[in-house]
């Protein structure tokens, strides 16, 4: 299961990364939950689109540097970059700890810190 679920989530990027929100949403299920650590929630798939919509102005950019699958769980540690709402390219590290539901995302725990 864990290699199966780092393929799903490895589509999921390279869905994300070629502008393809709605094939990345659709590895989701509908009551996904998606936690920014110490910023939001956001409860179920509409949230989740609403917030790429507003959010990625631009397919961010991912560098993932380690991918530990084990059980349910799919941890990705990496840097990702993305453009604010003034254009400005913004780098970020980042620590994403994904829960799989059978062959679908049901839960992200995110913690993303600005590169200084």
């Amino acid at each position: 299961m864990s290699a199966k679920n780092k393929s799903i989530l490895l589509k999921g990027n390279e869905a994300i990364t070629a502008g393809n929100n709605e094939g990345f949403l659709n590895l989701f299920t509908e009551d996904i939950r998606w936690e920014f650590v110490g910023d939001r929630v956001l409860n179920g798939k509409e949230e989740v689109r609403t917030y790429m919509k507003e959010n990625y102005l631009e397919p961010p950019k991912f560098n993932v540097t380690n991918l530990i699958a084990e059980g349910d769980f799919v941890t990705a540690i990496g840097e990702i970059s993305m453009k604010n709402k003034d254009g400005e390219l913004i780098n970020y590290h980042y620590c994403d700890v994904w829960k799989f539901r059978g062959d679908q995302i049901a839960e992200l725990r995110g913690f993303v810190i600005e590169k200084r």
